[in-house]
């Protein structure tokens, strides 16, 4: 076979063999073909697109591309979760808790956040002493004796996925949605689950912007868990504005606190329900929504859930009096709050411009290597269809610097669209697919 060959065959729009997949994998990874070979081929696929059959055997060739985590010595049915990530995005944390509580093994593995907000893995580090680094062993151990455990992706995980993900980042060939759900895919079938439930968000603050663009990669992603003998269900979710209230590392692990406690916000929790009713009924849990709906109400009534959680941040090395007592995780120096300019009902939030305004802070970052403050943040105090009058706090800023908190206070003005039409609250669930 020659590259070149293969570049003028998916041009002209001709499928790729399965063959022929593998071996472009294969020896990209082995470095036989070079990055500009790859990056015209890749153009090919955003011109062109791919067939199901060769979405599905790309996924294959990437994750076969590195190790595969064995857990078939786990007993029951292992699930995951995955989120195409927002802003104030902390469903896994309080998953961690209800799902566990419920007895379901519940295997994840993250990478941090890149971007405005941080990810999973960077929220649980606010936690002084939680150890994310852990061996396949610790991590196995620990679902074993907890149903739990949420650790780092190592780089022997899809290595094909990581090197092509950098490659697309600077060529302009991340949008194509088969090497969107090829490389989510890839990740989560190398971690050995037997079934895994994705939050697919929509809106501002998401990824994907357009619902139709949501709803085309849930089915992609569902197609090819399905087809490999993986039960995968897609649920796509509102990400118009902040999920809940708090936006930061250490502010939303508070909330996902609260939430486990029975006080989270209405628009998590009907998140968190929906997710965790079908993470259930994929891990043959329960039979039906009404009955998962039950349980995982039972677990956060009963204090079940919050003290699972208390337990997995311990058993993973964390401290769990700054979970006991969450304001000690809230420390920044700088506490500003944001008033309204105007009168009405708030009509929109632009969730990227409050991402952005935490990034301003330090709560995110530009490059893989920069320092997150894990302090810093915004916890959203008026929400969309509430009313609101001039003078009004609408937002409370979390920083440690003035002249970023300045900025990030201007970002947050922008971001509030309020007039006098009364609307109602958005909804959350857009679509489930499976």
């Amino acid at each position: 076979m020659r590259i070149s060959h293969l570049i003028i065959k998916k041009k002209l729009n001709k499928e790729l063999t399965t063959e022929e997949i593998n071996w472009i994998i294969d020896n990209y990874i082995n470095g036989k073909i070079r990055d500009y070979h790859m990056s015209a081929l890749l153009m090919a696929v955003c011109f062109n697109g791919l067939s199901d059959r060769e979405t599905v055997d790309l996924t294959l060739a990437m994750r076969d591309s590195g190790d595969i985590i064995d857990l078939s010595s786990i007993e029951g049915t292992i699930v995951d979760k995955h989120s195409s990530g927002g802003v104030g995005d902390k469903v896994s944390l309080v998953l961690i808790g209800i799902i566990g509580a419920i007895g379901v093994p519940f295997a994840k593995m993250s990478g941090r956040g890149l971007g405005h907000t941080g990810g999973t893995i960077d929220k649980l580090e606010s936690i002084p002493g939680f150890k994310t680094n852990l061996t396949v062993d610790e991590f196995i151990d620990n679902i074993k004796s907890i149903n739990v455990a949420i650790a780092g992706q190592t780089s022997d995980l899809a290595p094909a996925d990581k090197k092509l993900y950098a490659l697309r980042d600077v060529t302009g060939t991340v949008d194509n949605i088969s090497l969107i759900a090829s490389s989510i895919m890839s990740k989560k079938l190398a971690c050995g689950c037997d079934a895994v439930v994705l939050d697919v968000t929509t809106g501002s603050g998401a990824f994907m912007n357009r619902t139709e663009d949501a709803i085309e990669l849930s089915k992609k992603m569902v197609n090819i868990g399905n087809s490999l003998g993986k039960k995968t269900i897609a649920v796509v979710t509102n990400m118009d504005e902040p999920l809940g209230n708090a936006v930061g590392n250490a502010l939303e692990v508070a909330e996902a606190v609260q939430a486990l406690k029975g006080y989270g916000p209405d628009d998590l929790m009907e998140v968190v329900y929906t997710i965790a009713e079908y993470m259930l009924i994929a891990a043959k849990k329960t039979k039906d929504i009404d009955e998962a709906k039950e349980l995982i109400k039972s677990v956060i009534d009963n204090g079940s859930a919050y003290n699972k959680f208390i337990e997995f941040v311990e058993k993973q090395g964390g401290d769990s009096s700054y979970v006991r007592n969450y304001d000690s995780l809230i420390n920044a120096s700088i506490i500003r709050e944001v008033k309204s300019e105007k009168s009405g009902y708030v009509q929109k939030i632009n969730a990227l411009k409050i991402g952005n305004a935490s990034l301003i802070l330090g709560g995110g970052r530009e490059e893989i290597e920069d320092e997150i403050d894990y302090s810093v943040g915004i916890v959203i105090n008026k929400k969309v269809a509430d009313s609101v009058k001039t003078g009004q706090v609408i937002a409370y800023i979390y920083g440690n610097d003035e002249s970023k908190v300045e900025a990030a206070y201007k970002e947050i003005i922008s971001a509030y669209e309020i007039d006098g039409k009364k609307i109602n609250k958005p909804e959350m669930i857009i679509d489930i697919i499976e």
